[in-house]
């Protein structure tokens, strides 16, 4: 959080701020330091809200914040890249969400780029005849399979979260880790 931060020397001193008359006065010089220890975080914060806004200079605590203008929650213990990574992109994503462009592309964010493969059991068709069976299964459902790249520790319940944050409410999912050609992989 933004705070008080003792010693942050002012960008606009409220004593220059008075006609000269005034600056002789020793309790209004002490009197306006005061304020100015106070209002000194919120002038430099004003002052570079820019760089507050922006993903990529925004300060940790901030970033929270923003994260959650952006309806994003990235995990505390993610690396600082991904954290930023994630509010970059959350509005694109949001557009995406629910189809399996936008789950691929949440699980390689969470994962580092692993390339997920998904099975759908759904489908889409346009036909002229009437009573034309309807794609895909009755019970929609999508299979999620991972394989972890070389070294590469998944953390299955972190990604069964996200996995439920990702698809449509009434679609269930079933998640697979694979092990690396190496073996290991899964947590």
């Amino acid at each position: 959080m933004r705070a008080d931060v003792p010693g942050l020397p002012t960008p606009h001193p409220l004593i220059e701020q008075l006609p000269a008359v005034y600056l002789e006065q020793d309790f209004l010089r002490r009197f306006l330091a005061a304020l100015d220890d106070v209002l000194a975080p919120v002038l430099l914060t004003i002052d570079n809200l820019p760089a507050y806004l922006d993903h990529r200079s925004a300060p940790d605590d901030f970033l929270a914040w923003l994260a959650g203008w952006v309806a994003v929650e990235p995990h505390e213990d993610s690396p600082d890249a991904q954290r930023r990574a994630e509010v970059r992109g959350a509005v694109a994503r949001h557009a995406r969400r629910g189809t399996v462009g936008g789950l691929a592309e949440a699980l390689r964010l969470e994962t580092g780029g692993t390339e997920p493969e998904i099975v759908e059991s759904g489908g889409a068709i346009w036909s002229t005849t009437p009573d034309t069976a309807l794609p895909g299964d009755a019970v929609p459902w999508v299979t999620i399979r991972l394989r972890a790249g070389e070294g590469q520790r998944l953390d299955r319940v972190r990604l069964e979260e996200l996995i439920a944050t990702e698809i449509p409410a009434h679609v269930g999912f079933t998640l697979e880790l694979l092990p690396t050609s190496g073996g290991g992989g899964a947590e």
